[in-house]
């Protein structure tokens, strides 16, 4: 971006305000839309320090601060959106009033930042696709709908009600994970409480024994002693190796490609992925078609918001079996990641001309599927948390005790 100065006449004053522009074009376009008053003359100029200074932190602050906009906040402001849209109130003034009335700091950068692209001539998708990572993928792709099929407003709405229908989700899902989550972080913490202030109180027995200590109470002091010891560095080492896993995933594929493959073939785990991408993926799809898109089109921008990179690598070959003259059904069927149950309605849906119909039945079903694996969560991570504090409890047990009874033995024996 180059830095220019415009000089702008304004109640018989002129005045010289700096911007940032590609070019001179887009410079005068810009302070056209900006400035009230008769511009005299705009022309490039050295960047000032202290301009070159506020920028340079306003973007390391970006970098920083950057975090996904907050799910009510969004969804409020896409129904807002799309009742404005459906007023006739155009995209740059809705975003604008909706920026300058939210309390969500990202949502009012985010939305203030796509009127001003949208003043510059880009449209409302190109503009969001600069802030994929706030607003999610979901939300590009219903906008990219509702500009191909001139109904922004009923995509705006359609967008919403996902959207409530993905938080509705992960609320259900904090819901059945918040009983086991404070159950393992109350014996956690018992169990650090027992190996650093109770073990170290036999420690010294167990040392004036001089015997050979069996292998509980062997694992038990060496836990003390790093606790103990090492503890805050234990600490700060795994909160490196998460950031420095975090910065990996995030910026090499190929290992956030294993990572997802990885979460693929973890119990419980692979499920709630599988079912809850098929279901938006379907839902995504059915909504396309239902608007006219074509089948390979409307696949491309499903896929394309899809976040596990195995799953969506599997169904971006659905494409090529569509774009070589094959049905539909055939590409699902050769991903096997579909029931036959689920290609048959595929296929019974080409035939008869109901595709959309039959695929939003699709995306019924994984929903339903998807809400009885968070429905019984819960249920299934019990004998999970029952072995892991019962492994708990039996290393304590036996690291103390055992001990105790071969010192009791020996008592008798002596006796």
């Amino acid at each position: 971006m180059k830095y220019f100065l415009v000089t702008v006449l304004t109640k018989g004053k002129k005045e010289k305000i700096g911007l940032y522009a590609e070019n001179k074009k887009e410079a005068n376009n810009y302070a056209k839309l900006k400035f009230t008053g008769i511009i005299i003359k705009i022309e490039e100029a050295p960047e000032p320090f202290e301009a070159k200074f506020k920028r340079i932190k306003t973007d390391l602050l970006k970098n920083v601060k950057k975090r996904k906009i907050k799910p009510d906040a969004l969804i409020a402001a896409i129904r807002q959106l799309a009742v404005m849209t459906n007023a006739g109130i155009s995209i740059h003034d809705s975003l604008n009033e909706i920026a300058n009335a939210t309390t969500d700091e990202a949502l009012k950068t985010v939305f203030s930042k796509v009127a001003e692209d949208i003043n510059s001539g880009h449209s409302l998708s190109e503009a969001m696709e600069n802030f994929r990572f706030e607003v999610g993928n979901l939300t590009i792709a219903l906008i990219q709908l509702g500009e191909k099929t001139g109904n922004l407003d009923e995509a705006l709405y359609t967008l919403a009600n996902m959207l409530e229908e993905i938080r509705s989700n992960i609320i259900k899902f904090k819901k059945a994970m918040a009983y086991p989550r404070n159950v393992m972080i109350a014996m956690a913490i018992a169990f650090t409480i027992l190996i650093s202030y109770v073990v170290p109180q036999f420690k010294s027995i167990f040392e004036e024994l001089h015997a050979q200590l069996p292998l509980p109470t062997i694992i038990l002091l060496k836990l003390e002693y790093i606790f103990n010891n090492f503890g805050p560095y234990v600490l700060a080492g795994l909160a490196i190796i998460y950031i420095v896993f975090k910065y990996l995933i995030n910026n090499y594929k190929d290992i956030r490609f294993s990572w997802h493959a990885f979460l693929l073939r973890i119990y419980l785990i692979k499920n709630i992925i599988k079912f809850s991408t098929l279901n938006r993926f379907t839902l995504v799809f059915s909504e396309l078609i239902r608007a006219g898109i074509p089948i390979a089109e409307a696949l491309d921008t499903s896929i394309d918001m899809i976040d596990n990179l195995p799953l969506k690598k599997k169904l971006s070959s659905v494409i090529i079996t569509v774009e070589k003259g094959g049905t539909l059904n055939k590409g699902l069927e050769e991903t096997g990641l579909f029931e036959n149950m689920i290609i048959q309605m595929v296929r019974a849906g080409e035939d008869s001309g109901t595709l959309d119909t039959m695929v939003q039945k699709v995306a019924e079903y994984y929903k339903m599927r998807f809400d009885a694996i968070i429905d019984g969560l819960s249920e299934a991570i019990e004998p999970i948390m029952l072995l892991i504090i019962a492994s708990m409890v039996i290393l304590l047990a036996l690291g103390i005790f055992l001990p105790m009874w071969d010192m009791g033995n020996a008592v008798q024996g002596r006796g």
